[in-house]
């Protein structure tokens, strides 16, 4: 059975195929974290994306160009990145031409796109404005998700917070 390589993933690429393509976005995950402070690496993007109709085929536009394809499935495995698809699917992790990307439709402990968006502002990241969950919202996401790297992580980013006068 043939697997993708491995690849480093262009984070900035990545985050400009979505703002340039005006794709509703929200930035969790590792990357999120960086954008507030943490120096954990990661090595991929996470998103939470607006399902709407018009944002759904925006996002399969701005996508198209780096030919996405599901991320541990054999080369070859038919699969089409179409509206049809992810208004289908809900959560899909994807290589690219420039890196991973994890697109979720929802996420255990935040909820939709819609339910983040009141705990979301916006960040510089690699020279660009991004929409990210605030601080406390990613350690909720980040201890609902329940595995080791995050429980990991949550200590940094607790740590960041006390350093803003934030209780944890």
């Amino acid at each position: 059975m043939l697997e993708e390589p491995l690849l480093a993933t262009d984070f900035a690429a990545l985050l400009r195929v979505l703002a340039q393509g005006d794709v509703r976005f929200i930035l969790i995950g590792g990357l999120a974290a960086n954008a507030h402070g943490a120096v954990r690496l990661t090595r991929d993007v996470d998103v939470v994306y607006q399902r709407s109709v018009d944002n759904v085929r925006k996002l399969v536009g701005a996508l198209e160009p780096v030919s996405p394809y599901l991320r541990g499935a054999p080369l070859g495995l038919p699969f089409i990145f179409d509206v049809e698809t992810v208004r289908r699917g809900l959560n899909f992790t994807l290589t690219t031409k420039v890196g991973s990307l994890d697109l979720l439709g929802e996420v255990v402990g935040g909820g939709t796109y819609d339910d983040l968006l009141p705990h979301t502002a916006e960040l510089e990241l690699l020279g660009l404005r991004c929409p990210c969950v605030n601080l406390e919202t990613l350690i909720r996401l980040k201890r609902a998700a329940g595995r080791p790297k995050d429980f990991e992580s949550i200590a940094e980013l607790e740590a960041l917070l006390d350093e803003r006068g934030k209780k944890p």
